[in-house]
């Protein structure tokens, strides 16, 4: 997911500023305040940040003191700079969109009239006058700016994204395929083996608090080739396990190394495609994550059948390893601001100008406050009551998919006397399910554009409420499905009917999982990853504590109450969408961290009336 709270965000170039700046004229004098309600939150969170100064960790000691030198001598025209930006227009055009877009333009930056270009300089950056700085963005038609890339190579990079995340699943629930192998081989009892589902998940929950840090200050890349070696490599001692133990910690860390993907994929999407483009393949990534888990118990049983459960963790060896040699050849680097301080740092060596400078360079922060602000800042959103209901609703959904890892076995396995490959067939119509909601995320897009253009048309941003439409058709799919789940599961019944419950299950499932995210996203722009994060942190455990309980839940409560049970609980989480769809847009305004136009504008006006009392001061 993009970190909105870097300044990456500002690194990256808007498309065709004389246009929006002469569209701008002519708004301005019809209704100037509905321009500018977009982009103020964004603009003044940029302004506090730029005028700040506060100076990050940097290997090149020599080169710290030059960046403090020329932001302090220059500190006015980096603050005129924001002000001329947010009186400008600059803004957001929709979620994951880079907040503020900034372009090599002249009538943008003021470009020196004398600036001397460099003839190594292949971009021609001038001095802006202001600050005296070269600063190093994104130009039109830029080959190195991942927008620009053909959708032939952006949409095949999507799909290799998609095959790491469904990578991922897959390793949390292949091993499901065979839970009596280890029991006897270790002769440990069925909750013990279970824990091998439950702290790989767990792993799923902390991961991205460690590597979407690292990966703000590195790179994406890096973390992906890093990260999946590292998965790779463990789990190699989960196959040759001569212990519990062994196998316990291996799967910890195998989910720690796993989860880096699920925490990437969504920036690498905004960095490639824009908001009007995105919502085709953010549905790619969403459904990675349910089919992986589906597909697990599916190929598991046969292997486990038929090779025995140490071959569950060679085959996922040999197929992560193909991914991870896919990974290390074909994906680049997006990330915008990644690219442009290494673009900068590359004029500056064969320039001898050190005033080149991507603006996320402006303010830079320790890898230690970063990390800080990574830990703390989920934990305060979680009090926000949209954060904390849709992290409630998409840890019941999650919970639901991990808790059929065990449901259906004992529906089918104890209750029919079927095999593990036999009883791993049923998994294939929550995966159509699945399949199918990803086929008609195109005409939920569609239909978001439309209802967005009205909004977009006088230059301000659509109201978050409008993602949650698909949410309020699909919530009820799941519900339905478990209901038919739960009265269809008697032993004397045909297979078909629990089997088939899951179409709707699967489809109700993916409906919600991106909805959730982008309705995040939108209400909380420039904390939206820390938002995401702690969404993901909960569901994570809550998934991890699921399958610990389910097999108990089913032989106390029976096949039909238990999945009835599931199906109440999912039922009153429908009740969500439809309150933020009729309240969200107050619940926003009263709040602390989410994005609210009204909230914004009082904020800023109360910044520039500060600002303009200590002036006169």
């Amino acid at each position: 997911m993009v970190d909105t709270n870097d300044l990456e965000s500002v690194d990256s170039s808007v498309r065709s500023y004389n246009s929006q700046q002469a569209a701008h004229q002519d708004n301005s004098n019809n209704n100037p305040e509905h321009y500018l309600q977009p982009v103020e939150n964004i603009i003044t969170q940029t302004k506090s940040r730029l005028s700040e100064l506060v100076h990050g960790t940097r290997e090149d000691h020599e080169d710290k003191e030059v960046l403090e030198k020329l932001l302090t001598q220059n500190s006015k025209g980096i603050e005129k700079l924001v002000t001329n930006l947010q009186l400008d227009g600059f803004g957001a055009t929709g979620p994951l969109e880079q907040p503020i877009d900034l372009e090599k333009t002249i009538t943008a930056f003021h470009p020196d009239p004398h600036t001397q270009y460099h003839e190594n300089d292949e971009w021609k950056y001038p001095t802006d006058e202001e600050t005296q700085m070269r600063l190093v963005v994104f130009i039109d038609n830029d080959k190195d700016d991942p927008r620009n890339w053909s959708p032939g190579k952006k949409w095949f990079l999507t799909l290799l994204l998609g095959l790491i995340c469904f990578n991922a699943a897959l390793g949390s629930a292949i091993v499901t395929g065979d839970i009596e192998g280890p029991m006897e081989t270790f002769g440990v009892s069925q909750e013990v083996i279970i824990l091998t589902i439950t702290l790989f998940v767990i792993g799923f929950g902390f991961g991205p608090l460690l590597f979407a840090p690292l990966s703000e200050e590195l790179g994406r890349r890096i973390i992906y080739v890093v990260t999946l070696f590292g998965a790779v490599i463990f789990i190699i001692p989960c196959g040759k396990a001569p212990n519990i133990g062994t196998l316990l910690v291996c799967r910890l860390i195998d989910g720690l190394f796993f989860s880096a993907p699920m925490c990437l994929i969504g920036g690498n999407l905004a960095d490639m495609f824009v908001g009007k483009d995105r919502g085709v393949a953010m549905s790619v990534f969403s459904a990675a994550p349910f089919l992986g888990p589906v597909i697990g118990p599916l190929i598991g049983g046969y292997i486990g059948d038929n090779a025995g459960w140490r071959w569950l963790y060679w085959v996922l060896l040999i197929f992560s390893g193909c991914v991870y040699a896919a990974v290390v050849i074909f994906l680049p680097e997006t990330s915008h601001s990644f690219i442009l301080r290494k673009r900068a740092k590359k004029l500056r060596k064969i320039t001898g100008d050190e005033t080149y400078r991507a603006i996320s360079e402006l303010k830079k922060r320790s890898l230690s406050e970063i990390t800080k602000e990574t830990l703390s800042r989920p934990m305060f959103l979680l009090s926000e009551l949209i954060v904390f209901l849709i992290t409630i609703y998409m840890s019941v959904v999650y919970g639901l998919l991990y808790m059929f890892f065990f449901a259906y076995p004992v529906i089918y396995m104890e209750g029919k006397g079927w095999s593990a490959s036999k009883t791993g067939l049923m998994f294939i119509p929550i995966a159509v399910g699945v399949l199918i909601a990803t086929a008609v995320s195109p005409l939920f897009n569609t239909q978001y554009n439309k209802l967005a253009k009205k909004y977009t048309d006088k230059g301000i941003l659509p109201p978050a409420e409008l993602r949650l439409i698909p949410m309020m058709i699909g919530c009820w799919f799941v519900p339905i499905g478990l209901f038919s789940f739960a009265w269809s599961s008697y032993p004397r019944l045909s297979w078909a009917g629990p089997c088939f419950s899951g179409l709707a299950c699967g489809f109700g499932f993916n409906c919600l999982y991106n909805p959730a995210n982008n309705y995040i996203v939108d209400s909380y722009q420039h904390y939206a990853a820390s938002a995401l994060a702690a969404k993901t942190f909960v569901r994570s455990l809550w998934g991890a504590a699921v399958p610990l309980f389910t097999i108990q839940m089913y032989h106390r409560l029976g096949y039909e109450w238990a999945s009835s049970l599931m199906a109440f609980i999912s039922l009153a989480c429908c009740a969500i969408p439809f309150l933020f769809y009729k309240y969200g847009a107050a619940i926003r305004e009263r709040s602390k961290y989410a994005y609210s136009p009204d909230g914004v504008k009082t904020e800023a006006t109360s910044d520039e009336e500060s600002s303009t009392n200590v002036n006169k001061g």
